[in-house]
């Protein structure tokens, strides 16, 4: 005799263990009708915030490749599946939301995308470049924001970017003068529009790893300097970039100049 299959009840059973096993869950996934993280304080995060921009994106990603850099549990890796792109790798240092990312990539029936240990300073070590790098959530993160910015640009980034940042302080944009005499400049970085980062010594939100949170302008001006042009934003926060039809003015990760010196 057949051995009895499972019913659909024990199977649903069976997944909500399982989430709750890989848990706590910062993305909610909604996996066979089970949510990850219903309770989030951020309500139904990432998809209510990137139903407020996914108009940005390219609705056909068909045969495109992207790399999803801080991928945690993998939603916007799977959104980018369901566009249709070719090859899609998420990375993040976290092994949990590795874990989760996989498993959920399973429920889903995405097997072939790929997860693997790796942070935006590992880029160039991947020898590979993609059509669209998702760079969601991490700049604020880093202790060496533009940094990464140049790396991403230098090393993996062929076309887009998708670019979001825990942003604060003025919503207001100046179009900086190319140049400014001394006393001039130095007044004109504490105007209202200037691109500005604020500094986190010690924590913001319990989380150590908070150091630098831009303001609008500042996002805008990093993405420029580093290569990108951003031709779509959603918010303050959120930035659609294409890579510039010029050469970076600067030498990029190493010791970037500005120009020669008057």
């Amino acid at each position: 005799m057949n051995a009895t299959l499972a019913s659909p009840a024990a199977d649903r059973d069976g997944l909500k263990k399982r989430v709750e096993e890989l848990g706590p869950w910062f993305h909610n996934l909604e996996l066979d009708g089970v949510q990850t993280a219903p309770e989030h304080f951020l309500p139904d995060y990432p998809r209510s915030k990137f139903r407020r921009f996914e108009r940005l994106l390219p609705a056909d990603l068909t045969g495109k490749s992207v790399l999803d850099i801080g991928c945690n549990a993998g939603f916007y890796s799977f959104e980018m599946k369901r566009r249709g792109a070719a090859r899609v790798l998420g990375i993040d240092h976290d092994p949990r939301y590795l874990e989760q990312a996989r498993f959920a990539a399973g429920v889903l029936g995405f097997d072939d995308v790929e997860f693997r240990p790796g942070e935006v300073w590992d880029v160039g070590a991947l020898s590979e470049r993609f059509d669209l790098v998702v760079f969601m959530g991490v700049l604020y993160h880093l202790r060496h924001p533009l940094l990464a910015l140049d790396l991403i640009r230098e090393h993996v980034a062929d076309d887009m970017l998708l670019y979001q940042s825990l942003t604060a302080g003025s919503r207001e944009v100046v179009q900086p003068e190319p140049d400014y005499e001394f006393h001039e400049g130095v007044e004109a970085l504490t105007g209202e529009g200037w691109p500005a980062m604020y500094f986190v010594e010690h924590r913001l939100a319990r989380d150590p790893t908070n150091w630098w949170v831009p303001n609008m302008a500042c996002n805008g001006a990093m993405l420029r300097s580093a290569g990108f042009e951003p031709v779509g934003q959603a918010d303050e926060d959120v930035f659609f970039c294409r890579l510039a039809d010029h050469s970076v003015a600067h030498g990029g990760a190493v010791y970037p100049a500005k120009g020669p010196a008057a």
